[in-house]
């Protein structure tokens, strides 16, 4: 287990994961966030590709659809 910020607080997740992988570890819906990883906002078909381990940093905003 690795131990990551998310949004300012210390999550726990496995160890080994990619970031698209961590993310649905931690509960979020990849298709409905937009990440910020290690203070650079990451494309998300780079998602993938990217290793997660101690100490990432992420902030992840949820995507919320509405309108007028």
């Amino acid at each position: 287990m690795i131990t990551l910020q998310v949004n300012g607080d210390q999550r726990v997740c496995s160890d080994g994961l990619n970031l698209e992988q961590a993310l649905l570890e931690l509960g979020y819906q990849p298709r409905l966030v937009v990440v910020e990883f290690n203070g650079t906002i990451l494309p998300r078909q780079l998602w993938p590709a990217q290793p997660v381990v101690e100490s990432d940093v992420l902030e992840v905003v949820t995507i919320v659809g509405g309108g007028s």
